[in-house]
């Protein structure tokens, strides 16, 4: 099925249309309001929750190696994994992995 273009411009704008009431739904109509106790304790486990989804396919099925698992880039999100939990620093995790990857794929 092939689009032409004043079909996907529509679309486009459908999507963005879409997107603005969405977001805001939660600034505009409740960007000045308390939000109950039980919402704010699940928005903190938002970047928790999300994170891991994103990061979890390029550690797995990463493309620089056609979608095959690499030893290097698990070791480096365990090392990660490792020193986020043992220092409770996002930045300390990140600067670890990235080390410890870059170091693993000079050595090998």
């Amino acid at each position: 099925m092939t689009l032409d273009q004043p079909q996907v411009w529509t679309i486009i704008a459908a999507l963005a249309v879409g997107t603005y009431f969405i977001r805001w739904s939660f600034l505009g109509l409740l960007g000045d309001r308390e939000l109950p106790e039980w919402a704010v304790r699940h928005l903190r486990y938002t970047a928790v929750a999300v994170l891991p989804g994103l990061i979890a396919p390029f550690v797995l099925w990463p493309t620089a190696t056609n979608g095959e698992t690499d030893p290097t880039r698990l070791i480096a999100a365990l090392v990660a994994l490792t020193v986020g939990v043992w220092r409770k620093s996002a930045v300390g995790a990140i600067l670890s992995g990235f080390g410890t990857l870059y170091l693993l794929q000079y050595l090998t």
